[in-house]
């Protein structure tokens, strides 16, 4: 029986994307904030650097998880979860970069891979 790798696909998409959405939906709030304090790993400012995390955690996500722009929507998220190991946990030990990697690492295979079945960008 040959595997469905469309499939799997799609359950990888769906499934990252609705565990990063965990992670940046509660950052949409500070977005709202009078003042608005976030980290700024790369000196943009902590309002631009939010905005990012927001593109990377929020929207690309989204995206991603109904299967529209799949591929370029993997990108940002991908960069984010590059950032957060590797600039913001940079001098962590690894089991602080390691949820990251594994967010990153699932991103490149949707970015590579496309989004497989059940998606608007059906490959």
């Amino acid at each position: 029986m040959k595997p469905d790798l469309k499939l799997a696909l799609a359950l990888l998409r769906i499934g990252t994307a609705l565990m990063m959405l965990r992670h940046g939906i509660p950052k949409v709030e500070r977005l709202f904030a009078d003042k608005i304090e976030f980290a700024d790993p790369l000196g943009l400012g902590p309002a631009t650097s939010l905005i990012l995390a927001l593109i990377g955690e929020v929207i690309a996500p989204l995206l991603i998880l109904i299967g529209f722009k799949t591929r370029l929507a993997a990108i940002p998220a991908l960069i984010t979860m590059l950032v957060a190991a590797f600039i913001v946990h940079g001098e962590d030990p690894f089991a602080k970069k390691e949820m990251a990697l594994l967010y990153a690492l699932s991103f490149l295979v949707i970015l590579i891979g496309g989004p497989g079945k059940y998606a608007i960008d059906k490959n």
